[in-house]
């Protein structure tokens, strides 16, 4: 079995990490009021990552509970629309209080706010990903949580736990950290269970480890879903090549605390984000067109390069910006396969043009590759 201490190493060497935190960390007590503390304290911890170049995201909930107090709601049970409304007058707050936090550290924090549909559909889920990997480009720390101002129980996760392993897919990160009320999985309840023992790796999720979320560990970690959501998450995580830890929050600088040795359950990523990634891109989804290259582009490709318009020379087929495209050579011969970054008919506008030319030939531009490197697997 791989020791926890592999993990460690693998969290001090991250480049990208995703971590959640629930609303039971961030509200201090059922008035609302904020653990300005204990923020205070985690914003060390993003500083000390950010020194070492690890890039951060944070999945945050705690807008309705902030909407509440403001709303003279506290303590009541909640209509959907009541709770669309805290969230509104929340969300505000939220964002607002870690701005407090971080800009001391000469972080700065950008709101985003996703819906299901946002990473459940192929081309909202290339928008998203794009504006997050802008905003890590320009330095800045996404803070992100779901839209329950427009979602309704139909549509949305209703947890951020799965929300949080959809980013640390969408964006290829290498850890995932939810930080949580409980240190982890056991093997009964230790509220309950004297004898309950800790996991502290889980290198596969099993129909056992599932059964174990589903029953002693049910109410375990504060929030929507307990453990079971936890493992649902860590189901998506693993198989998108990232890395999940659960650990207990309450500390002060709980990131520090986890590098340190503090108790935890690691879940073991079946591959590295790229490999994962690229094993769904040619595995799980169905071509809607063709993308004919030249030789410069498949001597290109071959070098690990994106495929730039200049090298495309014919398009067949009917896609949207995100869909699954074939590649292939002047031959017919298929070379590879990839996700275009625009519709056919946008592509059909730009092939043989310079990259510099897209804006001026679409009136926008949405990248200056027909199909990026990191979408794309050569057969």
């Amino acid at each position: 079995m791989t020791s926890d201490s592999e993990y460690l190493n693998a969290l001090t060497g991250a480049k990208r990490i995703v971590i959640k935190i629930g609303s039971a960390l961030l509200i201090g007590d059922e008035s609302g009021a904020l653990a300005r503390d204990w923020l205070t304290a985690l914003s060390q911890d993003i500083a000390m990552m950010r020194a070492r170049q690890t890039e951060v995201l944070i999945v945050s909930s705690g807008a309705i509970a902030l909407g509440r107090a403001r709303l003279g709601l506290a303590g009541q049970s909640l209509a959907l629309e009541q709770k669309q409304a805290c969230a509104a007058a929340g969300q505000a707050r939220l964002t607002q209080s870690y701005e407090d936090a971080l800009s001391p550290h000469n972080i700065v924090t950008a709101q985003a706010l996703l819906t299901l549909m946002d990473t459940e559909n192929r081309r909202r889920w290339l928008n998203a990903r794009s504006t997050l990997e802008t905003l890590l480009s320009l330095g800045a720390v996404p803070i992100i949580n779901e839209n329950d101002t427009v979602a309704t129980d139909e549509i949305r996760y209703g947890d951020n736990d799965r929300l949080a392993a959809r980013v640390a897919q969408m964006v290829g990160a290498d850890i995932l950290v939810l930080l949580s009320d409980i240190d982890g999985l056991y093997t009964g309840d230790p509220r309950s269970d004297d004898g309950a023992e800790h996991i502290p790796v889980i290198e596969a999720i099993t129909p056992a480890i599932e059964a174990m979320a589903g029953g002693v560990n049910q109410g375990a970690g504060f929030g929507s879903g307990g453990m079971v959501t936890k493992i649902a998450a860590a189901r998506i995580a693993v198989q998108a090549g990232c890395h999940m830890v659960i650990t207990r929050g309450e500390t002060l600088r709980p990131i520090s605390a986890l590098e340190g040795g503090a108790t935890a359950s690691w879940f073991k990523a079946s591959a590295d984000p790229i490999a994962a990634r690229k094993q769904w891109i040619v595995g799980a989804l169905k071509p809607a067109g063709t993308l004919t290259v030249d030789a410069g582009a498949i001597a290109a490709l071959g070098r690990g390069k994106s495929l730039l318009p200049a090298g495309v020379t014919a398009i067949s087929g009917v896609f949207e910006k995100g869909d699954a495209v074939t590649i292939i050579g002047p031959d017919g011969a298929q070379i590879a396969r990839g996700l275009s970054a625009y519709g056919a008919l946008d592509a059909g506008l730009i092939i043989g043009k310079n990259s510099g030319d897209i804006e001026s030939a679409l009136g926008y531009n949405a990248g200056d590759a027909i199909v990026h490197r990191d979408d794309l697997v050569m057969l």
